[in-house]
């Protein structure tokens, strides 16, 4: 049905893993502003996805698709997402300040 290229699959795969790690770093950095900690993660997600394809290009070390960023940040998102929705199960609630 979806016929996704193999190296998309990883950058959709390490996204979901930076994703998720850049949120759980964001909740301990900023443990009051639940709101900004998200826009930090998100950031640094686009900021490392398309900064890695940049590095590609200008290096030539690699081959340089944007299609590559953009699997990496929806993956990032879903792996945002997941830690969100861990976090609200855990907590009962989200507290937005």
């Amino acid at each position: 049905m979806f016929n996704i290229a193999p190296d998309k699959k990883k950058h959709f795969w390490v996204g979901i893993l930076l994703g998720a790690i850049f949120q759980l770093i964001s909740f301990y950095l900023f443990p009051q502003n639940y709101l900004f900690s998200i826009l930090i993660s998100f950031i640094s997600i686009v900021g490392v996805c398309y900064g890695f394809e940049l590095f590609s290009l200008i290096t030539k070390r690699g081959h340089y698709e944007i299609m590559d960023a953009v699997a990496g940040i929806i993956g990032g998102v879903i792996g945002m997402g997941i830690i969100l929705l861990v976090d609200f199960i855990h907590l009962g609630n989200i507290p937005i300040s």
